[in-house]
């Protein structure tokens, strides 16, 4: 990593690169990778007059504002601009322009035509982002002094964040509370501790999640910190439609609601089950009566039991096959048996995330590869030992063993002339006798 980069600070609440220069400047730039209501301008480049002066501005976590460009300076994305305020003036980061505001408008309901937008003054100077940092600075220490207070009061609350105004004269307190609370002498009080204009701005639990963000169980981002604005009911029916476990622990979010995305899928699910028919009793066969048991929405099956408390011995049947037994039945015919058919015993597509988190999960296989490794090595060892037992039997040519062999071996290497060196060899490899040894 270069030096430049160890002095960069990354401000993920308001998605900017803060760096100090070697000449002591203050740069600071926009990123756009933050996770934070990002929006990915997929008509950039494509000018309308219409929306030529409109421009997106973020400010700190999930607060964005569209504001309307009177300086007549020429601002793009990334800009950090000085805009207007209910009192004073504030500073942002440009997010959006182009036509891809208009999509922005629609989206929150705003008639352009009769819609007074705040101004855009200029560009941020130096001195206005020196001013702005030094606010965002005491925002922690101010929220920790904020709770303390409260706390002092007795106030039934929970202040969840604080954020300045950028030239530091204005501070929003973002608290959640279950009942409505009496907080004019908290106000006095943090007028009197830190010197600022006070606007206290209640939220939700979700709306809070929002604000702080993080990573849900799925390993993305947070719905509610990532693109969603506005928060519909859940309720417990969305997860029956879709058979889920009513468990506390599975269906709470990090803001300890419901998941918001237990309502994604459920119109889908509701709309499957329509297909279904209904159900009220048990369908009558020869053999008796067969009870339902569950459904499998996604694959249009009904799974029955002749017992009726019982999971066990499930028989699948379409829906219209249903149908059609229900229509026999009011005539007073009962079908053949279900037993003819195997029941339904297999394991199902689901499989569970239980014990995946397991650190020790990955060395059942690195043990079973180590296992393989040394039967595999033992039965080379094995290989190699019969291999040499068979060597130290009688050589074929020489009649002579092999510990004679490499003896002799060992003599010619250590330099000693054998008596038979140099003389010639017959076809079988045995050595010619001297004339004085015959």
């Amino acid at each position: 990593m270069e030096e430049k980069d160890l002095n960069k600070i990354y401000d993920c609440a308001r998605g900017c690169e803060v760096e100090r220069t070697a000449h002591g400047s203050l740069r600071t730039s926009y990123n756009p990778s933050c996770c934070k209501l990002s929006d990915f301008d997929w008509m950039q480049g494509i000018s309308q007059e219409r929306y030529k002066d409109l421009f997106e501005v973020r400010f700190k976590n999930t607060r964005k504002i569209i504001f309307k460009n009177t300086s007549g300076q020429l601002i793009k994305t990334g800009d950090l601009v000085v805009v207007e305020a209910p009192t004073g003036h504030d500073l942002g980061i440009v997010t959006l322009e182009g036509p891809v505001v208009g999509r922005q408008l629609v989206r929150h309901n705003i008639d352009p035509s009769t819609y007074e937008f705040r101004r855009i003054y200029r560009k941020a100077k130096i001195l206005d982002i020196e001013r702005w940092q030094e606010a965002i600075a005491r925002e922690h220490k101010t929220m920790i002094r904020a709770r303390q207070i409260a706390a002092g009061l007795g106030l039934d609350m929970k202040i969840g964040d604080v954020e300045f105004q950028g030239d530091g004269t204005k501070a929003i307190f973002y608290y959640i509370a279950d009942e409505r609370v009496d907080f004019r002498q908290l106000i006095k009080d943090f007028a009197e501790e830190f010197h600022i204009r006070i606007e206290m701005k209640q939220i939700g639990a979700r709306q809070e999640a929002g604000l702080i963000g993080g990573i849900g169980v799925c390993g993305r981002a947070l719905c509610c910190s990532a693109y969603m604005s506005d928060f519909k009911s859940i309720t417990t029916q969305a997860a029956r439609c879709q058979d889920l476990s009513l468990n506390p622990q599975k269906l709470a979010g990090q803001c300890s609601k419901l998941k918001c995305c237990i309502n994604y899928e459920a119109s889908l699910y509701v709309d499957a089950q329509k297909q279904f028919p209904d159900v009220r009793g048990p369908l009558e066969f020869k053999d008796g009566n067969a009870y339902l048991q569950k459904y499998d929405i996604l694959k249009g099956l009904m799974y029955f039991s002749y017992e009726q408390h019982s999971m066990i011995n499930l028989f699948p049947l379409s829906g219209q096959r249903v149908r059609d037994i229900i229509a026999m039945n009011r005539k007073g015919i009962k079908p053949d048996s279900l037993k003819g058919k195997e029941p339904d015993n297999r394991e199902t597509d689901f499989v569970s995330a239980v014990g995946d988190d397991s650190i020790s999960r990955f060395d059942e296989k690195r043990r079973s590869k180590r296992k393989k490794q040394q039967k595999r090595s033992d039965r080379n060892k094995q290989q190699r030992s019969e291999d040499e037992k068979t060597r130290q039997d009688t050589d074929p040519r020489e009649g002579k063993t092999q510990g004679d062999q490499s003896k002799r071996r060992q003599g010619q290497r250590g330099g000693g002339r054998r008596r038979d060196q140099g003389k010639p060899r017959d076809k079988s490899g045995e050595k010619r006798e001297s004339s004085e040894n015959q």
